[in-house]
């Protein structure tokens, strides 16, 4: 069972890199993989968005979970992960 402090500390970890550049890599299945870079816009108590500069200006949000499991990579622009 996945533990509450763990989810909470991705979160804060997530919000210290508000506003700053993110690649992100996640797994669609059947060996699909969303791969782009955007900008970590907000976080809330169970998901966060990210906004792509493309010509769509696309939001996509994921949960906390998502990054636990490993189904989405994020690499921010200090190498942080």
């Amino acid at each position: 069972m996945v533990q509450k402090n763990q989810i909470e500390a991705i979160r804060e970890k997530l919000d210290s890199h508000l506003g700053e550049r993110v690649r992100v890599r996640a797994n669609e299945g059947r060996r699909r993989v969303f791969e782009r870079e955007g900008v970590l816009e907000k976080t809330y108590p169970s998901i966060f968005v990210i906004r792509f500069n493309d010509e769509e200006s696309l939001c996509v949000s994921w949960s906390y979970v998502d990054v636990l499991t490993d189904s989405v990579e994020l690499e921010f622009a200090a190498g942080d992960r």
